[in-house]
């Protein structure tokens, strides 16, 4: 396959025009629309502005490659623009673009389309090959420049010259997000640098194609440095001890000659990180970006266990709604069968926070880390694991019985493990040569996990106040008899902290009630209240992922109907993932809708004798179950709405508040409904 062979006349704009930036894109949107390989160019134009969101497709020289992949492409296709009077893109080098091409990759097995891609994007770092474009003037003439091209600089390439018997000069590794442009255009540009340099280079890609000219461990034992031009995860552990130099891709594409220069004074990668200074660590990436990165590698390995071991529950209180039992405190566990299911899903929910926290650390310091990080995702998630218990009186641990730190004790306990690491390492640095390999295997692990240990059992004791507070707070209210407001807020705490301490002192104090005042039916709307305010925030984020699916990103979207499982179960725990990645409009949204619906419950007179069981246990409540669905309908659909208004677009870059955008929200419900009616 030719780059031609993606072309056509239709495809090609000889004297496009345009007064900035999203207009020429909108110009090349249309254009590629000729190709016939878009189904939805709606669904594409949103990719590609989302695209130019995270940086700019200006490359510099005068050249944008704007691009998409996605399901709704169903061929790869281009689209050419010639800009003569040139159009302000933003570009790298702050120049006009004169010159853009517009990709269209589909999701697809056959990715024969990407390598042609990679030829593109070679061809562009060529100042000869984009002259004669600029020189056609017919699409013909646009089309016989490529082949021409194509075959005189990528037709018999021959690879670098080596001016060692044993290996090249230097190597280097690209990768961009997507994987189709800018990793091989850098590619490019250090073959080029190192060819002018009279030195050798390999070059390996990291592409959506997969990893191509993978290097050796030979070829890194000898080389004299290695170049990372990356803005998306690569290996490399395996440049342990090398001189390596980290940074953007974009910079690999405008300034190789100087990396290449600098590589020989290069800091010595290290397993554990780079030595770089802080201008270095700015100018890769800003460090609100480094703690959400770290962040999701814990998000990312917790996700099956609250998936696995959601459902798993979920089918345990299944078995016992099946098998005719009463809902009661013991429901999930009656039946040998359901308590077989409810007691390997808890399996997977006990490791849940540990597993949270230790990949955390992990991502900070390597796997000395993870050690020390799942000790603290333990101590975080065991009840009673503070001082305050420890030294109390017999009322107080009775009011901390089981009370724990949740999902945010266990990111905190994260970020403190992999520092904590860090730390140990700066203060062993002068250890003796002969017992370095004492560091990781006895040092970290031991003095780590006592330090984290500590801090977790201190860290603990304001969670622990926390918890006491608001009981007794609590509980003055219902001496009140201040019953609808009661109702709210301990909806709203259910949704607050997903399991730690604030969402456990409502839904002890809940079933404190129910367990006190058996034959005090009044009491039970409390309990109706609590289990409402735990199945709003899945129900609304499994609601909101399929009303504003460009709020999350495809594995979210997937995980969407098994998080819908979840809160209909009662398993508030699969709202974890989503909260933190994204806690405080998450947070916030559920507990207002969760508010909203524990004080109609409380309002309607919704009495639940059971303190577990989700949807399976309403059948028990009798006439007041539908006053108590429907208050969770309008709980979930006020959450949703929030999540719609506060959250971003997945693509967009998270903490800069660029405002709420009502009307877009009132669209697109608007189109919901409209579609509905159209369906009957």
């Amino acid at each position: 396959m030719k780059i031609t062979d993606l072309l056509s006349s239709k495809t090609i704009v000889l004297n496009a025009k345009a007064k900035d930036k999203n207009e020429i894109i909108k110009k090349a949107i249309a254009t590629i629309k000729n190709s016939g390989a878009i189904k939805n160019i709606n669904e594409y134009s949103k990719l590609v502005y989302a695209r130019e969101k995270k940086s700019t497709t200006g490359v510099g020289d005068g050249i944008a490659i704007p691009h998409a992949k996605s399901k709704v492409v169903k061929k790869p296709a281009l689209a050419a623009l010639v800009i003569r009077d040139g159009v302000d893109y933003a570009a790298l080098d702050g120049e006009k673009v004169n010159l853009l091409f517009l990709i269209a990759a589909p999701e697809s097995k056959d990715n024969v389309h990407l390598d042609v891609l990679a030829r593109l994007s070679n061809l562009l770092m060529h100042p000869e090959f984009k002259e004669s474009l600029l020189k056609a003037k017919t699409a013909t003439e646009f089309m016989k420049a490529i082949d021409s091209s194509e075959e005189l600089f990528l037709g018999a390439q021959s690879p670098a010259k080596k001016t060692l018997s044993n290996g090249y000069d230097y190597l280097a590794v690209t990768a961009c997000p997507t994987g189709i442009a800018h990793t091989f255009m850098a590619e490019e540009a250090l073959k080029k640098a190192a060819e002018k340099m009279h030195i050798s280079i390999k070059v390996e890609t990291n592409g959506q194609a997969g990893v191509k000219n993978k290097l050796t461990d030979e070829e890194i034992a000898n080389a004299k440095g290695i170049i990372v031009a990356a803005d998306t995860a690569v290996e490399t552990t395996r440049f342990n001890g090398k001189k390596v130099i980290t940074t953007a891709v974009s910079r690999a594409i405008k300034e190789a000659e100087v990396l290449l220069k600098q590589v020989d004074d290069a800091p010595v990668y290290k397993k554990s990180g780079f030595i770089k200074s802080k201008e270095e660590r700015t100018a890769q990436e800003g460090k609100f970006h480094t703690i959400y990165k770290h962040l999701m590698n814990g998000v990312s390995h917790m996700i099956p266990l609250v998936v696995g071991g959601g459902i798993l529950i979920a089918i345990a209180f299944l078995i016992d709604m099946a098998c005719g039992v009463t809902p009661g405190p013991d429901f999930g566990t009656v039946t040998i069968g359901a308590r077989i299911f409810k007691t390997i899903g808890g399996f997977a929910f006990n490791l849940m926070l540990p597993i949270l926290a230790g990949f955390i650390a992990f991502s900070i310091s390597g796997r000395p880390g993870l050690v020390i990080g799942l000790a603290g995702g333990v101590a975080a998630s065991s009840g009673g694991f503070n001082l305050l218990y420890w030294i109390g009186d017999e009322a107080t641990k009775a009011k901390l019985e089981g009370v724990n730190a949740g999902f945010l004790g266990a990111i905190i306990a994260g970020f403190l493990a992999g520092y904590v690491v860090k730390l140990l390492e700066r203060a062993t640095v002068k250890v003796p040569k002969s017992l370095d390999g004492l560091r990781p295997i006895l040092i970290y692990p031991l003095f780590g996990i006592l330090i984290i240990g500590l801090v977790m059992f201190l860290v603990n004791i304001p969670l622990s106040h926390v918890n006491i507070g608001l009981n007794e707070g609590l509980t003055k209210l219902n001496e009140m008899k201040l019953d609808i407001l009661l109702g709210a807020l301990v909806a709203m705490m259910m949704a607050t902290d997903m399991g730690g301490p604030i969402n456990k002192a409502a839904y002890v104090f809940a079933t404190g009630l129910l367990a006190q005042s058996s034959a005090d039916i009044n009491h039970q709307h409390i309990m109706a209240a609590v289990m409402l305010g735990g199945m709003v925030p899945p129900l609304a984020i499994a609601l909101s992922a399929a009303l504003f699916p460009q709020k999350y990103s495809k594995d979210d979207r997937r995980n969407a109907p098994v998080t819908a499982v979840m809160g209909a179960g009662f398993i508030t725990e699969g709202v974890i993932p989503y909260a933190a990645k994204d806690p405080w409009r998450v947070i916030l949204s559920c507990m207002i809708g969760s508010a909203a619906g524990g004080a109609l419950a409380v309002y309607w007179d919704c009495k639940l004798p059971a303190p577990h069981g989700g949807v399976f246990v309403f059948p028990v409540m009798a006439q007041s179950a539908g006053f108590y669905v429907l208050a969770i309908i309008i709980g979930t659909v006020i959450s949703t709405i929030m999540l719609g208004i506060l959250k971003k677009d997945v693509n967009e870059e998270l903490g800069k508040w660029k405002g709420i955008s009502f009307r877009r929200v009132g669209q697109k419900i608007a189109g919901v409904f409209t579609k509905n009616k159209k369906s009957q």
